[in-house]
């Protein structure tokens, strides 16, 4: 996807992420990938927001430009990764929350120590550790893709998006920024 496709505001971004191919590509060589099927928009002033307070260490690929795989540890187990939105210095990323297995099923599974493909790539954390997605990968350029990239698949038409309010978080509840196929 161009560096445009990204620099927008991630409520736009969010949903046109949808049906689009995030691909994997582990140092062996070996490509996983998966359609991505549930997102989340984070705006700037959005409280629930890692960007809200201000710049600091762990959040400063949010600040980083369009184009941008902003990965952060959270829950103090999982893994989380974002497509970084807007312009640089202004915080605006999508968590993409979901995908459906494509190429590397086998791989996933492995990583997951599960066997049903449901299982893979359900959640935030279940798709970083499906897709070896660690601290390593953050800051990583989506456009240029050398080891995470998305590519076109098969956007989904508006009709088949279902909205919602966003996940784990207590304020913003008003925002439904989450998006789902339906």
């Amino acid at each position: 996807m161009p560096r445009s496709f990204y620099d927008r505001s991630s409520v736009e971004v969010a949903p046109d992420l949808l049906g689009r191919t995030l691909v994997r590509m582990l140092p062996t060589g070996r490509r996983l990938s998966g359609t991505i099927v549930e997102t989340e928009a984070y705006e700037p002033g959005d409280p629930a927001s890692h960007g809200f307070r201000r710049k600091g260490l762990r959040n400063a690929t949010m600040f980083g430009g369009p184009g941008r795989l902003y990965v952060y540890f959270t829950y103090g187990n999982h893994w989380m990764m974002n497509a970084v939105c807007l312009p640089a210095e202004v915080p605006s990323a999508v968590l993409l929350r979901a995908a459906r297995p494509l190429e590397g099923v086998d791989e996933m599974a492995s990583r997951r120590g599960r066997d049903r493909e449901v299982d893979l790539t359900s959640g935030p954390g279940k798709l970083c550790q499906a897709l070896g997605i660690d601290r390593a990968q953050d800051g990583e350029d989506l456009v240029r893709g050398h080891t995470v990239w998305i590519e076109d698949g098969s956007p989904v038409s508006p009709d088949e998006i279902a909205t919602g309010i966003r996940v784990g978080v207590s304020v913003g509840l008003d925002r439904e920024w989450r998006f789902r196929v339906a």
